[in-house]
């Protein structure tokens, strides 16, 4: 049994930054120790269990299940569909796809496979008129990409995006005019430009008549996901609308590479076998000598910058970099590619990159839900889309909000 959790997995359990569990430390909240092998300052899990349990304590249970049965039919537009991971979330929590967006012809084919009954619109979305749902969506939703924006003046107005996607995503709000608008993005949202990406959003939002939601980081292992991978959430309510949107609140349960790729509480079977990536010879040699949670420190020094070039001198852990993953933790973030160079996420038994189908159980993708394409191409749809449970937990909350909001409207 694993006695010791490093700073990052005490981080992750917690919920609390690296920063505040070094303020922890020096205040006596929760003291690191020096593991005896290695000597690097670490936890012992006793500890970080019994602090956990003392968070949570005063937490009621309602809190931590975030069930939300719809009172009335929620309809959903979806804007950078992709793969269709937070569409299945937003669908078994009950939200309706009235039509979803999508430029990648791959991806619509994989929606169109799955769910023909949707109504996929393919096509770069500055080729779409979105008027006739106006009026007619409860929500609007998409993961724009990030884009800087060029400033006209001192405060960005929705003219000044012109030719970003973030503008098309704001268009299509302005011309449905739902009652809420969710965008999602990668966590480098909030310091990109020095954070004016994301304060030129959120004053175009509110130039079409949105309030934002103080903007939270999203850690998918907080909802049933068991994936380091962390999302930024963007929430406007149209501001004749006074009632608070809550973000889902995090579960107490953390669930591990082995939760995803064998029978147990999130899957009902172990993984099926599907066709997968494999490394170069010179990739292998080296990925052997790598045990379960070890990654390039664990090579001989020769090797170890033989291997990382450059990268050796540089600052930073790298933590990520001929990384093999163990059955007792959650996987790393999963890139669109799974053999790409020194981002490697390598089976804990074998030495090879997650096959299709253990990349999409990482992603809480079902396993009837089949991808389009190449190889590499699905498992860039996979390595892009939302993880499906956060997408669920995303459409609980969305679904609290409208019953509040509908409620006060009788």
């Amino acid at each position: 049994m694993k006695e010791y959790l490093s700073l990052s997995e005490t981080a992750d359990l917690i919920g609390k930054s690296k920063e505040t569990l070094r303020r922890w430390d020096k205040n006596g909240i929760l003291t690191a120790v020096r593991e005896p092998v290695s000597n690097y300052r670490v936890y012992k899990k006793t500890d970080v269990q019994t602090l956990l349990g003392s968070l949570l304590e005063d937490i009621d249970e309602n809190q931590v299940c975030n069930f939300a049965e719809p009172e009335n039919h929620y309809s959903v537009l979806e804007l950078f569909a992709g793969a269709g991971g937070l569409a299945i979330g937003l669908e078994k929590s009950g939200l309706k796809c009235v039509a979803l967006n999508e430029i990648d012809k791959w991806a619509c084919q994989t929606l169109r496979l799955n769910r023909p009954n949707w109504n996929i619109l393919e096509g770069d979305i500055k080729h779409f008129d979105f008027t006739k749902y106006k009026n007619q969506v409860d929500m609007v939703t998409g993961g724009f990409p990030c884009q800087a924006f060029s400033y006209a003046g001192k405060k960005l107005g929705l003219k000044d995006a012109r030719g970003t996607l973030f503008y098309e995503f704001a268009r299509v709000i302005q011309e449905v005019n739902p009652a809420i608008c969710i965008g999602e993005n990668v966590r480098g949202l909030l310091s990109h430009e020095k954070g004016k990406t994301l304060a030129g959003m959120i004053s175009i939002l509110d130039e079409i008549g949105y309030n934002v939601v103080p903007v939270q980081i999203l850690k998918a292992i907080n909802y049933r996901v068991p994936q380091k991978r962390e999302r930024l959430i963007l929430v406007g309510v149209r501001k004749d609308i006074d009632v608070d949107y809550q973000y889902p609140k995090p579960h107490r349960n953390i669930y591990n590479l082995e939760d995803a790729l064998k029978k147990g509480e999130l899957f009902n079977s172990d993984v099926p076998n599907s066709k997968g990536a494999k490394y170069p010879d010179y990739k292998k040699k080296v990925l052997d000598l790598i045990p379960p949670k070890g990654y390039w420190r664990d090579l001989p020094v020769e090797l170890q910058k033989e291997y990382m070039g450059g990268s050796f001198y540089l600052g930073g852990g790298k933590t990520g970099m001929a990384r093999r993953i163990g059955w007792d933790e959650p996987s790393l973030t999963l890139t669109c590619s799974p053999a790409q160079k020194q981002t490697e996420r390598c089976h804990p038994d074998q030495t090879r990159p997650f096959t299709i189908r253990e990349y999409a159980r990482i992603q809480t993708f079902p396993d009837n839900w089949q991808f389009s394409g190449s190889v590499a191409q699905r498992y860039k749809q996979i390595g892009n889309a939302v993880p499906v449970n956060l997408g669920l937990e995303i459409g609980y909350s969305v679904i609290k909000f409208l019953n509040t909001y509908y409620s006060h409207m009788k």
